[in-house]
């Protein structure tokens, strides 16, 4: 029944597109849309030859209802023509390279079919983008696309709060596993902070994002994810310091960190025991499994450098008859028929299984988005746009980090929220760089809520 559904959803795309690309109305709604797919995702996305069982980063041909919106979305703006390139800025073009240069793994893969999951969910993530940057670069409105990442994370710290109240220790909240959702704050936070900092509590626009991070702060930290605590501080306060950088209005944005530095101060007061026990009940083992995982992962980058042991093939390599765990030293003592983890770390995941070159592509696109939100910085000081590089800068800094210790990066839906935001940084970057007579400022205190539905750009 399910595979029904989502076969007529998927048959509803070309008119749903039609009908967005009538009205720019529309098509701003249809993010709405995309939010509340995120917000189902566990609920609307199909696994087409799944292998429900298998350990590793895709499980099958995974498609959601939020890629069947996205791709509507796309297809009004090709209908309108407002498609200026399929692989707009260097951003996009570096995600290209990354996924070339993944596909020769397929020469040492033993499961070509699990290959292809990845390689699928690969092809599918650049539509997220381009809806993005393609809505973004036919209207500037950048209200719409943030106000639907804000609805996601609320409604997380909704279904969050609830786990409480049922007292889950470590809830998942709307997302697949609580490091998923704590690495998905953690990126998105900063950005509302940002936000909150740049336009205060007027503007109905700033008082949903200080919501937003109220929620995105309280659900990292209910997650008890040992990585996103401990690195939550380096995220927010590399926002702090680029929005203080700006030297634009600093007594009124100094006002405004006030409640929020008690605000931090009461929360963190609060949930210290809880945090500290966390940190001093958590297993030795969990260190040993990632020291010998790294070691695993360490001989298949010497036994197969560049072209690694097999995109999306971790979960078979790592288990007999290979011999890669073993010459790695790790005994699990569970019998042959145990299937081990992966390694925690994504970019061992990355050089182990696609080889060095594919990491060395993959770096090379998470940085320069990260170097372009420091650019970006000083291109829109001085306009309503200048939170959105501001806050990328400390949540994406803090997601790198993070993915040190963690591989929940990979996982589709936190995928998915990277590219929104990548392609909200790629419109900027061109935005900035080829239509500078454009001003860009929201009057005295640069509030929002200036666009509306309709505006198109000429």
């Amino acid at each position: 029944m399910k595979y029904l559904v989502f076969a007529i959803a998927a048959l509803g795309v070309p008119p749903l597109a039609w009908l967005l690309s009538l009205n720019a109305r529309w098509m701003r709604h249809a993010f709405w849309g995309v939010a509340l797919a995120l917000c189902l995702y566990q609920n609307t996305a199909i696994n087409f030859f799944s292998n429900e069982f298998y350990r590793g980063t895709s499980r099958g041909m995974e498609t959601s209802l939020a890629h069947l919106m996205c791709a509507a979305i796309v297809l009004a703006l090709a209908m309108r023509r407002r498609i200026r390139s399929w692989l707009p800025g260097p951003g996009f073009k570096l995600y290209a390279l990354y996924f070339l240069l993944c596909l020769p793994s397929f020469y040492t893969v033993e499961s070509a079919l699990i290959g292809w999951f990845e390689v699928w969910k690969m092809l599918l993530l650049p539509i997220i983008g381009l809806a993005v940057f393609g809505y973004l670069d036919t209207t500037d409105d950048i209200e719409t696309p943030i106000r639907a990442l804000a609805f996601l994370v609320i409604a997380n710290a909704v279904w969050v709060l609830r786990a409480h109240f049922l007292h889950i220790y470590q809830p998942a909240g709307l997302f697949p596993h609580r490091n998923s959702m704590a690495m998905a704050m953690q990126l998105v936070g900063p950005v509302f902070l940002a936000a909150w900092i740049e336009f205060g509590l007027k503007p109905r626009f700033g008082r949903l994002c200080a919501l937003a991070f109220l929620c995105a702060a309280f659900a990292t930290v209910r997650s008890y994810s040992r990585g996103a605590i401990a690195l939550a501080p380096i995220g927010y306060g590399i926002t702090v310091l680029c929005c203080v950088s700006e030297r634009i209005g600093f007594g009124r944005k100094f006002r405004r960190m006030l409640p929020i530095a008690v605000i931090a101060m009461i929360g963190a007061a609060i949930i210290a025991p809880r945090i500290v026990e966390r940190f001093e009940t958590a297993p030795a083992s969990s260190k040993e499994t990632r020291v010998q995982l790294a070691a695993c992962a360490r001989e298949m980058i010497l036994d197969e450098p560049w072209r690694g042991v097999g995109i999306n093939n971790w979960g078979i390599k790592i288990n007999p008859p290979y011999d890669y765990a073993a010459r790695a030293g790790r005994d699990t003592g569970r019998g042959e028929g145990y299937a081990d983890g992966i390694v925690e770390t994504v970019y061992l995941l990355v050089a182990a299984e696609c080889g060095i070159p594919a990491l060395c592509a993959m770096l090379l696109w998470f940085w320069w988005y990260f170097f372009k939100c420091i650019g970006l910085m000083r291109r829109t000081k001085g306009t309503m746009w200048h939170f959105l590089p501001a806050g990328l800068a400390g949540g994406l800094f803090a997601n790198y980090l993070q993915s040190v210790l963690e591989w929940v990066l990979r996982q589709p839906i936190n995928m998915m929220i990277l590219m929104f935001l990548f392609g909200m940084v790629s419109w900027l970057d061109v935005r900035t760089r080829k239509r500078p007579d454009l001003d860009g400022s929201g009057g005295p205190d640069r509030a929002p809520d200036a666009l509306e539905a309709g505006v198109v750009v000429p």
